[in-house]
């Protein structure tokens, strides 16, 4: 499987060596480095950051907002940092969640689905610069309509003036829901699971079962090399709460659906109602290690092995791991790699 460093996005400040690490990721034959955001930092600027001091090393989100930016202006991302960086760029986008799209960006999050799918539109014509860009929906219209409130009349379809680098630039899919992960599969080149289990029900058969060749699933998991798996395990624990029991309303929660697909819904439930009570402290002691311990890998060397066994046979493509620190990401790197 393919490796990759996930940096995720910034907290309060700037990491101070994400360009080094990601330097050591290229020296160590990771082969992505990836970059997200929520209502912060933004997942494309350390990309060219990080792209200008490396050579080798993809460059991809994980994810970009498609609420951030209109589709042309994804494409002009994709476009200019695929030509800076020499084809490195992988351009990931996902929806987010009503929380950030309403809150923050001021938009509403009805239909993600059909807006998924017109951006992806939008920007493949970018890309494919093959006519002048046109698309209607209830999502997009460009160019903007004579009749439409405040328009001047003057738009008309329009061609990238740059030529891209790759007109087949991959895109990838941050998906949970099944028919976002259908969707993803039919019209990207890739998808990012939230949460996968290789040895559990399995929750996405029916739309892995006829994947096009070449096609990426590139997966987040917390890797961590220690003899402490009761305490690693502690705090994939805390992220699972956080994300079961309060990303989203008690009605509309995608991570805690998806949980109970995977065969834990009376757990989810248990989480949730603890979370949205304010005991945060029980609804992490609520999660099964088990769920934990299956989307993870957390212990010593031999026991990670083991599990890495499972990953390679499943249809997953690539793993996307945290580091903390330079040892760490060559500790990772030396245990996987040479797998």
């Amino acid at each position: 499987m393919k490796l990759n460093l996930m940096a995720g996005y910034w907290s309060a400040h700037p990491p101070q060596n994400f360009v080094e690490m990601a330097q050591l990721a290229e020296r160590l034959g990771y082969y992505g480095f990836f970059t997200a955001e929520a209502w912060g930092s933004d997942a494309l600027t350390p990309l060219a950051w990080v792209g200008a001091q490396t050579s080798k090393i993809k460059l991809g989100t994980a994810i970009a907002q498609i609420s951030a930016r209109t589709p042309t202006s994804l494409a002009m991302h994709a476009m200019t940092l695929d030509h800076l960086s020499n084809g490195r760029m992988i351009l990931g986008l996902g929806v987010s969640g009503p929380q950030v799209v309403e809150g923050w960006y001021g938009q509403g999050f009805s239909k993600p689905l059909s807006r998924t799918r017109a951006c992806i539109d939008i920007i493949r014509q970018v890309l494919a610069r093959d006519e002048p860009v046109q698309h209607q929906s209830a999502h997009y219209t460009l160019p903007y309509p004579e009749d439409a409130p405040g328009s001047w009349g003057m738009g008309k379809p329009l061609k990238s003036i740059v030529h891209p680098l790759r007109s087949d630039l991959p895109i990838f899919l941050g998906a949970e829901g099944p028919k976002n992960v259908k969707m993803a599969t039919e019209i990207c080149d890739g998808w990012y699971p939230l949460y996968y289990s290789p040895t559990g029900p399995k929750v996405y058969a029916e739309q892995e079962a006829n994947l096009k060749p070449g096609f990426e699933i590139f997966c987040p998991v917390r890797l961590q090399i220690t003899d402490d798996v009761e305490g690693g395990l502690a705090k994939v624990k805390e992220n699972l709460a956080l994300y079961v029991g309060g990303m989203g309303s008690r009605d509309k929660n995608f991570h805690n659906q998806l949980v109970a697909r995977m065969g834990y819904e009376d757990a989810a439930k248990k989480i949730q109602d603890l979370f949205l009570d304010g005991k945060k402290r029980e609804a992490v002691a609520a999660v099964p290690d088990s769920l934990a311990d299956e989307i993870s890998l957390i212990g010593p060397p031999e026991r990670i092995r083991d599990k890495l066994a499972a990953w390679d046979e499943s249809p997953v493509t690539g793993l996307m791991v945290w580091a903390s620190d330079e040892r760490e990401l060559a500790q990772i790197g030396e245990l996987v790699l040479a797998a």
